[in-house]
């Protein structure tokens, strides 16, 4: 797409860093509602629930707007990507959609019965560690890469495909990144006996996904031969190194931020850089393709004319959407008061 003289638009790779932008968005925003709900389970009192639900309440239906944005985009912008990667994962991506309807359903039901509160409150908890096992999962699935038939360009793998233990391995560090993210939300957003437990939480979830950080970036490179030559071919050991180190280097900011009580933001704010390291990571693996590695963003492409048409709309709506979502998030900046909240 040509703009000017000696320029021109790579639209290709424009709605692929467009649909990356909005999947990196989602996780970091609703992975931490999701991580809240699995905290839950660990904490038993009402009082400290109906804190930690109303720590959330006025954003967690907007954070997944950007799930619904990438899930739309690479429908649009990619339709073959869609067409094979959709049929590999019907079993995880059904599972997380079942739980997310299930834990928002419990959002608004819990407050308004007692004596089923038990049952609304498990649903939550469930449906938060269903929905984020099924979305790591459904990224291990598509590293470890998709069984397809060249001739018909269509998927050519059974039901059960997804189903390895790298890709469980996956689900379960996912797990634990995101209750990481809900409970450095939580040192930031309350106070009291609750901040100082969260406090202590995030250092075992913190050491955990720091675990479970090495164990896949150690494995993924031995999945496909593309990712080896990426990561350790030649030179680019030195661009692995630099990510480890950028790792590491945030890891310890974070767990001392933990120490320090007046630092309240900071731990969240280094738990989100610390999932935005490994995003890029991951993109660094699998750029350019989009199903690893069998097929290209630009053999995946829709036609230059419709990725025209559709970047036009998402010049305007990615603005008000990014606009509308840091408002929300300033007008119910600050601390949770344990006597008012959502009901």
């Amino acid at each position: 797409m040509p703009l000017a003289e000696g320029f021109s638009l790579d639209l290709t790779t424009t709605w692929a860093f467009l649909i990356a932008f909005a999947v990196l968005v989602y996780v970091v925003l609703d992975g931490f509602d999701l991580g809240l709900g699995m905290l839950f389970a660990v904490e038993r009192r009402k009082t400290d629930r109906d804190v930690i639900m109303n720590s959330v309440a006025p954003v967690w239906d907007g954070n997944e707007t950007w799930l619904v944005l990438g899930g739309g985009g690479l429908f649009a912008a990619f339709p073959l990507a869609y067409a094979l990667i959709l049929p590999a994962l019907y079993v995880p991506i059904i599972a997380m959609l079942l739980a997310l309807v299930f834990r928002g359903v419990a959002f608004e039901f819990r407050w308004k019965t007692e004596r089923g509160r038990w049952a609304w409150d498990a649903a939550f908890i469930g449906g938060s560690a269903v929905a984020s096992l099924a979305q790591g999962v459904a990224l291990g699935a598509i590293l470890q890469g998709i069984d397809i038939d060249e001739a018909a360009r269509a998927y050519a793998g059974g039901w059960w495909d997804w189903l390895t233990p790298f890709s469980l391995t996956v689900g379960v560090a996912v797990m634990v990144g995101y209750t990481l993210l809900g409970a450095t939300w939580l040192v930031a957003k309350t106070s009291g006996e609750l901040q100082e437990r969260m406090r202590k939480r995030a250092w075992p979830l913190g050491v955990a996904t720091l675990v479970f950080i090495g164990i896949v970036s150690l494995w993924t490179p031995f999945l496909q031969e593309g990712y080896y030559s990426r990561w350790f071919g030649g030179w680019n050991i030195l661009l692995a190194a630099g990510v480890a180190a950028s790792v590491l280097l945030i890891a310890a900011l974070m767990f001392r931020s933990l120490t320090v009580h007046h630092h309240e933001y900071r731990p969240f704010v280094l738990s989100l850089l610390l999932f935005a390291i490994c995003f890029i990571g991951l993109g660094v693996s699998m750029f350019p393709y989009i199903v690893p590695t069998e097929v290209t963003i630009y053999e995946a492409a829709a036609p230059a004319r419709s990725q025209i048409f559709m970047l036009v709309g998402a010049s305007v709506l990615l603005p008000i959407i990014l606009a509308y979502t840091a408002y929300a998030y300033w007008v119910f900046r600050g601390k949770i008061d344990p006597e008012k909240g959502y009901h």
